[in-house]
């Protein structure tokens, strides 16, 4: 193979406004430019080059991620003046204060802009079994228990919020008195029917008042049978057939919501807890997203009357199964992305379409996993694993320069001000946010049991925090790794044999790519290359006062066993192709919806004023399309630096 020398650039960027970052940056930086004696560079399959200053482009970042952790724990308040927003966000990071520093392919960047409508970045799920979820079919399972359709709607809005109070107990009502207005016996059978399967745990009779029919709800047997029902392990079993299987399976189609908001969204239209759905994997918010998704005993017919009332969602391809979900049992995603208003030329976008079609790119961790504020979650989670939890409780809840709710910087500034929690948390119209939680925790378990009142937050949140922690040693390190040796394989890096990796001897390098080699997350169940990037993680480790020798935590939930994780993916499945346009509200390819409905293709100039790259690939769980597309551009994919550029095309 041609050996082409590694082309080094250097980057001056401003670095990011908070003195903790700052710091950061120089211990970071100290480690990154130690002696690159032993390079063999001359041998790598293509030039590494760092970010150019003169690369500009106009993407707006996104993400897709497969991991619930990785949901945002704070939302910005992005909307407003957008040059006001950008002044805000020259407090937040950049891809370098998180080790994103490396190419790997030699071809010059261009700029277009991503997800300028959330509908021109399309997420298809692909399943253990390899096949690509798609919303198809609207039909639902032909079933003899199944109610008729006037079962929802035969209960008025006023009955219904009657039914729920008294399922939940939410009020002293011992029953509910339905009149029954035509009186039927076929009508009374269907409100009998709507009570039982709408509100599962209520019981029905008929009875005569004044010479009128009336349907009784009630609780058959208390508030303890109510509370066993409910759970999902012992679900409620009338009226389920035994030959059915116990979970529907369905498509779910979303535009513009997260997995979890949309989980939300369906338990609360159907009355039950958001606990009795499974998904394989979270899919990305603003974006168009398909992915299976599994419900206990809820019919297909129950799901697909919310058809007729949900916005942004569809429910189709129906079935019913003895299994529910698990996260992470999928095989990836296929992506369907549009970038607009791109300036390469054909050259420059077909070297970049083959190169990340036959070389891939760096696996980084992307920028969301590190936040959107000027304290990134790899802060606190250094200071988790430090044992210093003032240090978190102050992390969490201190001002902070930057793009944040109105009602967040109150409450910061109080805590500030006070330090009273009870005063804090009154500034606090939603409670469930992170510092919301903490403050709860420290109210009630005072200012000296930080560890129980950071307890109140979710595990999966906790835990979130010190994953970002590895993934951002894991950037670092791998940008190292790729500096110092470029893209082959090199004796002392690992390789995984099964599921046990292993060190490359000197005889057996040349039977390994770097496609097959990986590095590990920090932890106490990994090993560490056998070459200086070995020394180095131990070094990055000691200047954030962690022995990487010792990663077990006294509080078991924080102890970090590591994981390895390749270092260039190479995706499958890419396609792309060139289109011109005039008109940036018009959608440039048509989705499974579209396909439903009938919509035709959409026409387009064949010498517009605007051209861009519709490109497709599919990539396995855990990675991230955004450092696909960066790969791509060559440029910052950061929204401090998006927003910097985009001020005047937001306005």
């Amino acid at each position: 193979m041609e050996t082409v020398e590694m082309n080094s650039v250097s980057l001056k960027r401003p670095r990011s406004e908070d003195d903790v970052a700052n710091a950061d940056e120089i211990k970071r930086q100290k480690i990154l430019d130690k002696s690159k004696a032993g390079n063999n560079s001359g041998q790598s399959i293509e030039n590494v080059t760092e970010q150019p200053e003169d690369m500009k482009s106009e993407i707006i970042p996104n993400e897709e991620s497969e991991e619930q952790e990785e949901e945002e724990l704070e939302d910005s308040d992005e909307d407003g003046d957008p040059e006001s927003f950008a002044d805000m966000m020259k407090h937040g990071l950049t891809e370098r204060d998180v080790g994103i520093t490396k190419f790997v392919s030699s071809h010059k960047g261009f700029s277009g802009i991503l997800k300028e409508r959330y509908s021109d970045f399309v997420v298809h799920e692909i399943g253990k079994d390899g096949r690509v979820s798609h919303l198809d079919d609207f039909s639902v399972p032909v079933d003899d228990e199944d109610p008729s359709e006037e079962t929802f709607t035969v209960l008025s809005d006023e009955d219904k919020q009657r039914l729920e109070e008294l399922q939940l107990f939410k009020n002293k009502e011992t029953s509910v008195a339905i009149e029954v207005i035509e009186d039927t016996k076929e009508k009374r059978t269907i409100i009998h029917q709507a009570v039982k399967s709408l509100f599962p745990g209520l019981e029905t009779k008929t009875e005569d008042r004044d010479g009128k029919k009336y349907i009784i709800a009630y609780h058959a047997a208390g508030k303890k049978a109510l509370a066993k029902v409910r759970t999902a392990t012992d679900p409620r079993k009338h009226s389920w057939p035994k030959s059915r299987g116990s979970y529907c399976h369905f498509v779910l189609y979303k535009e513009n919501k997260d997995t979890m908001d949309a989980i939300n969204v369906l338990s609360k239209f159907l009355r039950v807890k958001p606990n009795i759905f499974s998904y394989m994997g979270t899919k990305d918010k603003r974006a168009i997203t398909v992915q299976e998704i599994a419900v206990l005993r809820i019919t297909a017919q129950r799901l697909a009357h919310l058809n007729k009332c949900l916005m942004n969602f569809k429910l189709g391809n129906f079935s019913y199964k003895n299994h529910p979900l698990k996260l992470g049992e999928l095989q990836g995603n296929h992506f369907t992305v549009v970038l607009r208003n791109i300036t390469g030329t054909d050259d420059q976008i077909e070297q970049a379409m083959h190169s990340l079609r036959e070389i891939g790119f760096i696996n980084y961790y992307g920028m969301q996993r590190f936040g959107t504020t000027a304290v990134p979650t790899y802060q606190i989670g250094r200071a988790i694993l430090q044992n210093s939890w003032n240090e978190v409780m102050d992390l969490i809840l201190k001002p902070r320069p930057g793009a944040e709710k109105g009602y967040l910087v109150k409450c910061r500034e109080e805590w500030a001000k006070t330090k009273d929690p009870a005063a804090a948390l009154k500034k606090l119209p939603v409670k469930r946010c992170v510092e919301g939680q903490l403050l709860r925790g420290l109210l009630k378990y005072g200012m000296k049991n930080i560890i129980s009142a950071f307890g109140i937050i979710p595990r999966n949140n906790r835990l979130m925090y010190i994953h970002s922690y590895q993934s951002y040693v894991w950037n670092n390190m791998v940008s190292k790794r790729i500096e110092e040796y470029g893209l082959r394989a090199v004796p002392g890096d690992l390789i995984l044999k099964g599921a046990t990796a292993v060190h490359i001897e000197e005889g057996d390098v040349d039977n390994y790519t770097i496609h097959d080699v990986v590095m590990p997350l920090p932890g106490f169940d990994v090993i560490y290359p056998k070459h200086k990037i070995g020394e180095a993680y131990k070094e990055m480790l000691v200047a954030d006062n962690l022995d990487i020798n010792n990663m077990r935590h006294k509080i078991r939930d924080y102890s970090l066993s590591g994981a390895y994780r390749k270092i260039i993916i190479r995706p499958q499945n890419v396609n792309w192709e060139v289109v011109a346009y005039d008109d940036p509200k018009i959608p440039l390819f048509t989705t499974d919806l579209d396909k439903l409905e009938g919509k035709p293709l959409p026409v387009l100039p064949t010498d517009g004023k605007f051209r861009a790259l519709k490109m497709e690939f599919s990539l396995p769980p855990s990675t991230y399309a955004t450092m696909a597309i960066r790969e791509v551009l060559k440029m910052d994919t950061s929204i401090k630096n998006q927003t910097q550029l985009n001020t005047t095309w937001l306005r």
